[in-house]
């Protein structure tokens, strides 16, 4: 992952957020942490993350409604959902919601890289634009134009 990877750890353990920011700090990620749903919306307002690690039971605000605000206003930012308790039904509400992945604790370092690698592939593919179709058009009707001729 490139260094301008800005990535935000939403969990209250402090054990598992050092090893996140640890893990990602030498894939050259900028990491910051947030203990709470709450923290975290407040430091989305100050700067702009391109991957959100969200725990799902927190004290105070809980995962998913952290997640639903995340993708309501900072849709560009992609989430990916790390819980200890993982169930069917929260998998396939945090995906309807817009997570980008869903992980069961524990999460070794390599999974939490490769799950950051993923979500910032994810978004380079949604942000990209496309060719403007104009020019093949242009060039489709040069073509045809010449060979009218």
């Amino acid at each position: 992952m490139s260094e301008a990877t800005n990535i935000l750890i939403v969990d209250d353990d402090e054990v598992v957020r050092l090893s996140y920011q640890r893990s990602l700090r030498a894939a050259n990620c900028n990491v910051e942490a947030a203990i709470n749903g709450e923290d975290a919306l407040e430091a989305l307002q100050h700067k702009s993350f391109d991957v959100v690690l969200l725990d799902l039971r927190m004290p105070g605000m809980d995962g998913m409604a952290v997640l639903k605000e995340i993708k309501r206003d900072w849709p560009a930012s992609e989430v990916v959902v790390i819980t200890g308790y993982p169930t069917v039904e929260t998998a396939k509400e945090a995906v309807r919601l817009g997570a980008y992945d869903y992980l069961a604790k524990p999460v070794g370092p390599a999974e939490i890289i490769n799950a950051a690698s993923g979500a910032m592939t994810q978004k380079k593919w949604t942000l990209r634009t496309e060719p403007s179709n104009s020019n093949a058009t242009t060039e489709h009707r040069a073509g045809a134009s010449s060979l009218a001729s």
